[in-house]
């Protein structure tokens, strides 16, 4: 829904090598296979590179249908890699993000990728090239913690539940009823805590105008073009 036309996906192969050979009420691996199954994924992100609105951006889109959008140590990867392919070349980053929090059959490997992310997003910061979170429902846990709030613009989808702590875990802690709307994408931006929420439908346009807005430029070659396709092959030698 975003991208032009063709986008490049990057790194679709990497699996989780289940480092904690974690056994609750199923093992981990029998969750893995059947979210492979269920979305034809390897884990819960695609990214890839293409064009929004003849703007060549890197994109990361979280799949909610995998193990609930839960981060673990792919997760982190691929989206640490989209950016540094973004930073060697020079675009704009986005990330739609849809995610249960951190991915507790990964422990503190998954935690780690909260950092991971943030410090590539802040090397992307120091060469001044923007990144745009869109937040779709739901966003909540260790995404919300990290880098899903580190937009320099940050856009939610109409009355998408976005927090860290879900609010019947709130209100079950501080025995208080809740506002009503807590947590929704209205009740942040009322509170400043978003920028704009935006319906799909006009969520292209809407990042478009903003990555144009931040110095993002157009270009006429289409993704195919082999100076782009070559300049995001692969991420520096460092990763």
């Amino acid at each position: 829904m975003l991208f032009d036309d063709e986008w490049q996906e990057y790194d679709p192969g990497l699996v989780s090598t289940d480092p904690l050979a974690f056994t609750d009420t199923k093992p981990y691996k029998a969750r893995l296979k059947a979210g492979i199954e269920t979305t034809g994924l390897k884990d819960a992100v695609i990214v890839a590179s293409g064009q929004i609105d003849r703007i060549p951006t890197v994109v990361a889109s979280m799949e909610y249908g995998f193990i609930g959008g839960s981060m673990g140590v792919v997760v982190g990867e691929k989206i640490t890699r989209g950016i540094e392919r973004a930073i060697a070349a020079q675009l704009p980053v986005v990330i739609v993000c849809c995610s249960g929090g951190a991915r507790m059959m990964e422990g503190a490997l998954s935690l780690m990728q909260m950092a991971k992310i943030c410090g590539a997003l802040a090397r992307l910061d120091c060469r001044k090239l923007p990144f745009v979170s869109v937040l779709t429902d739901p966003t909540t846990g260790g995404v919300t913690a990290s880098f899903a709030m580190l937009g320099d613009l940050n856009i939610a989808e109409p009355k998408a539940l976005i927090g860290f702590a879900g609010p019947r875990v709130i209100e079950q802690t501080i025995r208080q009823t809740l506002p009503e709307g807590f947590q929704r994408s209205e009740f942040l931006l009322e509170k400043g805590m978003l920028d704009l929420v935006v319906d799909r439908r006009e969520m292209k346009s809407t990042i478009a105008n903003a990555l144009r807005f931040m110095g993002a430029s157009a270009q006429a070659a289409p993704l195919s073009d082999k100076s782009l396709a070559a300049a995001v092959a692969e991420p520096p030698s460092h990763v």
